[in-house]
């Protein structure tokens, strides 16, 4: 009887048990999904967090121009009318509840690794943040649009897999699409995800000028090989290049440093076992 009340006790003030569904969604909308990113708008100082997720950057692309959505709970202009089945289909699938696709500037492909539990945890956040009602303008499709399959993606991961740590690093990466900046478009303005995953080289333009996002593979010249744990994640979670640089944006650095060590620690762990380019 002692026995199974310490476990009991034990399970209920555990950390993963005390963190709450929604508290689980803020971390992940936050810290390492980073979703203000482009759904928060911007303004002369930053993002403008009074309107948190109410519809952000436009996307300006040969394929289309989108302008990231509104994905607060207001019901006519975000997405408060979605059921909650709605909106992890969406997640995962890229499909709005009408039927349309949205564009692939959103992530979804690489959310197809979400777990049961965090697919919840999403919705639970979105539900949960304040609703904004503001308009965004409707896209432009130019050309169709080609799928494509990243790394690490297209199977739904499972919470026990999490446990080993290049496992969750791998789902870390996957669910902060990493190699959705960091690999560079092959043919017909498509990722080329089989023969250069986590290459770099692609070109982003915004109020910082221009940046190109650098190699993150183990290529002891080109890539991190010979960067140290500590560069990594300084590069990662304050924009500081091993030289000391200062990295320009549209990486999200200030939502990075709020991811826990854990999970920062998996990261490098994985990042470190992709394989070399040059």
């Amino acid at each position: 009887m002692r026995m199974a009340f310490a476990i009991a006790l034990a399970l209920l003030t555990s950390p993963i048990s005390a963190e709450t569904l929604v508290e689980r969604g803020a971390y992940l909308v936050g810290s390492v999904m980073v979703c203000n990113n482009c759904h928060t708008p911007r303004g002369p100082q930053g993002l403008d967090m009074t309107r948190m997720l109410s519809g952000g950057q436009t996307f300006d692309e040969p394929a289309f121009k989108v302008t990231a959505s509104n994905i607060t709970p207001d019901k006519e202009t975000g997405i408060g009318s979605w059921s909650d089945a709605e909106l992890k289909h969406f997640l995962v699938s890229g499909i709005r509840p009408n039927g349309s696709a949205v564009a692939p500037i959103m992530p979804t492909i690489f959310y197809t690794v979400l777990t049961a539990r965090d697919l919840d945890a999403l919705t639970a956040y979105l539900r949960s943040v304040p609703s904004v009602h503001r308009e965004t303008p409707a896209p432009e499709y130019r050309v169709a649009l080609k799928p494509e399959m990243p790394s690490y993606a297209g199977k739904q991961a499972t919470e026990g897999e999490l446990s080993d740590k290049l496992a969750r690093g791998r789902y870390l990466i996957t669910i902060a699409h990493c190699l959705e900046c960091h690999t560079p478009e092959g043919p017909s303005v498509v990722h080329d995800f089989a023969g250069a995953s986590g290459k770099g080289g692609r070109t982003f333009k915004g109020p910082w000028g221009s940046s190109v996002s650098p190699n993150i593979t183990s290529d002891p010249v080109a890539g991190l090989g010979q960067w140290s744990d500590d560069e990594i994640k300084r590069a990662i979670t304050q924009g500081i290049a091993r030289d000391g640089r200062k990295l320009k944006p549209p990486m999200a650095y200030a939502g990075y440093a709020t991811m826990t060590a854990q999970d920062l620690d998996a990261i490098v762990a994985f990042v470190r076992t992709l394989p070399p380019k040059s």
